[in-house]
């Protein structure tokens, strides 16, 4: 069974709270400009864990496109705790998720496949 989150309380402490949400659902170079806004956000982590945690299709979620998200889901298969993985996980991903800068997701997926 996956855990869900239900206390969904960080959602009013977010930057994009007062945002249109068609601007956090973009393509291409206007995605970096969402990200930058995520990077930012007090609950980043939350966000991102509640996309993950919910497979959120498109859109930034927590700093992360959707291509990025998936490839989380298809190389961490095995989490169930999104939320509990990024705030406690020794692995290099989550280490790198946790600092303020945009995490190379795709750079640690490819790597972590060649050493398994």
């Amino acid at each position: 069974m996956t855990y869900v989150d239900q206390d969904q309380s960080w959602v009013a402490h977010a930057l994009c709270a007062e945002q249109e949400p068609d601007n956090l659902f973009v393509q291409g170079s206007t995605q970096r400009q969402v990200r930058m806004m995520c990077m930012q956000c007090p609950v980043r982590i939350e966000c991102l864990a509640d996309a993950l945690q919910s497979e959120a299709n498109f859109g930034v979620w927590g700093g992360l496109t959707e291509r990025e998200r998936r490839a989380i889901l298809r190389h961490y298969s095995d989490v169930t705790n999104w939320l509990e993985w990024i705030r406690t996980s020794s692995d290099p991903l989550a280490q790198e998720i946790r600092t303020a800068e945009v995490p190379r997701v795709l750079s640690h997926v490819r790597s972590a496949s060649v050493v398994r």
